[in-house]
């Protein structure tokens, strides 16, 4: 309830909410009114207040977002970086800053445009759900962010890492055991099974099937069938043994965050000077060493999890080398 009302020579704008008083005083009435109605409005919605609805209507739909999911570390990446900003003052420039750091830490132009993507996402569908008046800073950014090639397409990428690289790398975890994530574990398991990370860092003990020898993919990413994609696998050569001998302390094998995982691997490769190589090219390393072996695309694709050649295409680069071996 608010009262506004004349005392001596100035007027006084009381409001009482919640138990609680809150008065100001003005030189003039049509001074106070303007500042009473001001504070009547609605206050600005934050956009990490939208994302944390969007996150509620997801859950209350049946469509959680998973803590072990990429959406949910894209979510939690955008709140860190918008969370206190109004969204009404989400603006071109403060995306293309955003677009600038993540360009800076390694991020593909491609990754980045998912970010942002994921960002217009949450504000279109937040805002037509509960009335807000926000506009669309991420379409209006679009056109600047394309132009400074801070997002783009998911072209192929042909990067691979060397054995010499790989080697370099084994060495530096081996001579930096301040960081507990097993980094060379994790990656020869990925590079013999085709993991991506969130699905090494997901397996679980309960999904490896010893006498098969293969393991259980739990929502496996699919662009058609985004829940209930579980995937067996084998688990292939030395990965095995790998994954046998990880201490058996928590439900699933690798119980380490994607964030500690990445931010390790930046930093090592960094330190060696290894340049433009991404966590992500591992998986493309396994397609392209079991190309190399003559496994047919079929038999890639009962690993990598693929469901046509088409977009296994991407991951596969074969060195023109390792043909002279194949019998004609």
């Amino acid at each position: 309830m608010a009262t506004i009302f004349k005392e001596r020579d100035v007027w006084r704008v009381q409001i009482r909410q919640a138990g609680k008083s809150t008065s100001k005083t003005f030189r003039s009435k049509a001074a106070a009114e303007r500042w009473l109605k001001d504070q009547e409005k609605p206050q600005a919605i934050t956009v990490g207040k939208m994302i944390e609805l969007y996150r509620k209507m997801r859950l209350d739909s049946g469509r959680e977002i998973l803590d072990t999911s990429n959406e949910h570390y894209t979510l939690k990446r955008l709140a860190e970086a918008f969370g206190l900003i109004p969204a009404d003052k989400l603006d071109t420039m403060t995306l293309v800053e955003f677009a600038q750091e993540r360009r800076a830490e390694g991020a593909s132009p491609y990754t980045v445009n998912m970010d942002i993507s994921k960002l217009g996402t949450v504000i279109r569908h937040t805002k037509s759900l509960f009335n807000l008046t926000v506009g669309d800073p991420v379409g209006d950014a679009r056109p600047a962010l394309h132009h400074y090639k801070l997002i783009g397409g998911g072209g192929k990428r042909e990067r691979r890492p060397s054995e010499d690289e790989l080697e370099a790398m084994f060495q530096w975890f081996r001579t930096h055991p301040g960081y507990k994530t097993p980094m060379e574990d994790i990656i020869k398991v990925c590079i013999l099974c085709a993991f991506r990370r969130s699905e090494v860092l997901d397996i679980r003990w309960a999904d490896l099937n010893e006498s098969r020898r293969t393991v259980l993919v739990r929502n496996r990413k699919d662009p058609r069938q985004k829940e209930g994609n579980d995937q067996e696998i084998p688990v292939l050569g030395e990965a095995w043994e790998i994954i046998q001998r990880q201490p058996r302390k928590d439900e699933r094998i690798f119980p380490y965050t994607r964030d500690s995982v990445s931010k390790t691997f930046t930093t090592c490769c960094r330190a060696l000077s290894i340049p433009d190589l991404h966590f992500h090219d591992c998986r493309h390393e396994a397609a392209s060493q079991l190309a190399e072996a003559g496994w047919t695309i079929p038999e890639i694709a009962a690993v990598t999890g693929h469901k046509d050649w088409k977009h296994l295409r991407r991951y596969v680069q074969i060195d023109p080398v390792s043909l002279h071996e194949k019998k004609r």
